[in-house]
């Protein structure tokens, strides 16, 4: 029997109540097809994919939709078999409510696959085959970052990892999908890390799990007996271990250096869904069409685990369940770092961890005082920065100054704020001054951008005035080059041959 590592307790990062239960421990449920899917175009970090289909197209459950354009981009796919109704715009699932490329499905509800091409044995596949079957999945890094699966594990494939880290802590608050699913289908998850360390070429699988999940770690465990290089690490349940820096430095042992990513010391990081969703690909044939979200909140009556299909409206979603409660605010996502959304309805996206509906006690935020100097953001902070010098830096506009002090090493994590007695709004401001930052760059780039084209210009002026000059100097020369080798006068006028010829 393996001997369990279990880690101490980090100084840095919170532990605010998990409020994991009891929608950890019930049952995944699967809710009523709706009557229509509003799929988006853009659910990955990069371009937002190219629509293949047309308004009234029939279309099977798991069809291309949209393909990639570029390699930063991902396929989307159909979620349920139907009808194209059109190719519009939803509201992106972002507090900006701005719009976004969609295609409306109208679901026939049979649930149609199209024909799987899984192979028999997908381990007989070679890397780069691997990946492909992976991109042309539409599979996406599903702890939230959405970073196109394929072509993070081809990177660790050409940068010659050794090791995988599989994050399976899901340390934010309310959310327990991961755990659902570890508990669920152990199996099916390491097979999927097993294929992703295949298609790496990695040695060794690392999964970090927090101890707040003893019935995922006891069904991880068992499910790696039989595979010496899957090992189980349990982590402590310490927010925000699950960013890809943390559980990095405490799996390996190493602190990752700024401006340095984990493959450049050859590791590599994925979530245990986005295992899963491997193993649905290539087992099975299936794209990523579907994911398993957290509902919960004060205001959700059931809360619990739910498998969707991707393009289900949230307030679908609330439909379908009973509220105690009209909710204060809707998060996509957990409490720390989830997107607030500005109404229902918006679709859930392959990204989409979970929908927590919030009362109004559950949202209430003390009035922002003065900073009193106390120092608890400073010690929360897992970056181990200095969060109220940073506000106050960017209170008195300077923004060089907070970049100075570690700005953009931010994780946005919300410890700062999470701790803060003054109930400063710490993580807002931080953001705020990454968009200033960000348009900052923008303007400078396009001024930078417009004085080369105002010298491409002036440069092209000058090169075709210099090449006119030079062509009438060459016309000029020609002529004269003519006229030393035929003095004859030009003749012009028709009776000048006839006077000549009587002078003769």
């Amino acid at each position: 029997m393996r001997l369990r590592k279990v880690f101490p307790s980090p100084r840095w990062g919170v532990h605010p109540p998990d409020r994991k239960r009891p929608a950890a421990d019930l049952p995944l449920r699967v809710l009523p097809l709706p009557e229509r899917l509003f799929v988006p175009l853009q659910q990955h970090i990069g371009t937002p994919a190219r629509p293949i289909v047309r308004a009234g197209q029939r279309v099977l459950k798991g069809q291309l939709l949209a393909e990639p354009q570029g390699t930063l981009s991902a396929a989307i796919h159909a979620p349920s078999s139907g009808q194209v109704l059109t190719i519009g715009e939803v509201t992106a699932p972002h507090p900006s409510a701005l719009p976004i490329p969609a295609i409306v499905i109208a679901c026939d509800g049979e649930e149609r696959w199209i024909e799987s091409d899984a192979p028999s044995d997908p381990f007989d596949l070679t890397p780069e085959e691997i990946n492909r079957r992976i991109a042309a999945a539409g599979i996406v890094g599903l702890g939230g970052a959405t970073f196109p699966a394929a072509l993070k594990l081809g990177l660790g494939y050409r940068a010659g990892i050794h090791t995988l880290l599989i994050n399976g802590s899901e340390c934010e608050p309310y959310l327990s999908c991961d755990d659902r699913l570890m508990r669920d289908k152990p199996e099916a998850i390491l097979d999927g890390v097993r294929l992703m360390l295949q298609a790496t070429g990695a040695r060794q699988a690392l999964i970090g799990i927090e101890s707040n999940k003893p019935e995922a770690i006891a069904a991880m465990e068992q499910a790696a007996q039989p595979y010496p290089e899957l090992r189980v690490r349990i982590l402590p349940a310490r927010y925000p271990m699950g960013s890809e820096r943390h559980l990095f430095a405490k799996l390996t042992g190493t602190e990752l250096p700024a401006d340095c990513r984990t493959t450049d010391l050859g590791v590599l990081v994925h979530n245990v869904a986005t295992a899963y969703a491997v193993h649905q690909a290539l087992r099975l044939g299936h794209p990523l069409v579907e994911r398993i979200l957290t509902l919960n909140g004060g205001a959700i009556a059931n809360p619990g685990n739910v498998r969707v299909p991707i393009g289900t409206l949230v307030e679908t979603l609330l439909e379908m369940d009973e509220l105690n409660e009209t909710p204060a605010r809707l998060i996509m996502g957990g409490p720390m770092m989830g997107q607030s959304l500005p109404h229902a309805r918006v679709p859930v996206v392959k990204g989409t961890s979970g929908l927590l509906a919030l009362t109004a006690a559950e949202t209430a935020f003390g009035t922002p005082r003065p900073c009193i100097r106390c120092a608890s953001c400073a010690r929360a902070c897992p970056m181990n920065l200095l969060p109220m010098e940073m506000a106050a830096r960017i209170g008195a506009d300077d923004l060089d100054g907070a970049v100075e002090l570690g700005l953009k090493d931010c994780l946005a994590c919300g410890c700062c704020a999470y701790v803060c007695p003054a109930h400063l709004p710490l993580v807002q401001s931080f953001n705020h001054a990454k968009g200033a930052l960000a348009a900052r760059e923008r303007a400078r780039l396009r001024t930078e951008s417009a004085r080369r084209l105002a010298a491409a210009r002036a440069e092209r002026l000058e090169r075709e005035a210099r090449e006119r000059a030079e062509a009438a100097a060459r016309r000029k020369t020609e002529r004269a080059l003519r006229a030393t080798k035929d003095p004859t006068p030009t003749i012009t006028d028709p009776s000048a041959p006839e006077r000549q010829a009587e002078v003769v």
